[in-house]
């Protein structure tokens, strides 16, 4: 992944954490953007480099994706899930939510994350079951 620094002020600069995929290219955002030691990272979901889901139907294997691909962009951004410090999950079907909480205790150690959960009636790519984004910090 490349990163590209932008200058909004004098003061005040964003890194940009470039995209590995060829698929995404026609969306214009950044895989992860950086500012002032913060990780902001965009929505992942279970997919995999090629634009395939991985794991169609499947809670269990599309939750261990979407962990993989956040592990990706954080180490392409000089950090990984231990400096993970907000996490916002949205999931198309509550009753998987104990899933979400067997990925917290693998992916996440204490202090946990601070986390919003929410269920939505779809996503961007009929298939996917969830996205989630996080908010981490710079090693």
């Amino acid at each position: 992944m490349q990163q590209e620094t932008i200058r909004l002020e004098k003061s005040m600069s964003v890194t940009g954490i470039a995209s590995p995929y060829s698929w995404d290219s026609p969306f214009f955002y950044s895989q992860a953007t950086i500012h002032n030691g913060v990780i902001y990272v965009s929505g992942q979901a279970a997919l995999d480099s090629d634009g395939a889901i991985v794991g169609e139907n499947d809670f269990d294997a599309q939750a261990h994706q979407v962990f993989a691909n956040l592990q990706r962009v954080l180490a392409a951004a000089g950090s990984d899930l231990s400096n993970v410090i907000k996490v916002n999950i949205y999931m198309t079907d509550m009753t998987k939510f104990p899933t979400i909480i067997e990925c917290r205790e693998k992916y996440f150690s204490k202090p946990y994350p601070a986390d919003t959960t929410v269920e939505v009636t779809a996503l961007a790519i009929p298939g996917l079951l969830l996205e989630i984004d996080v908010i981490a910090a710079l090693d």
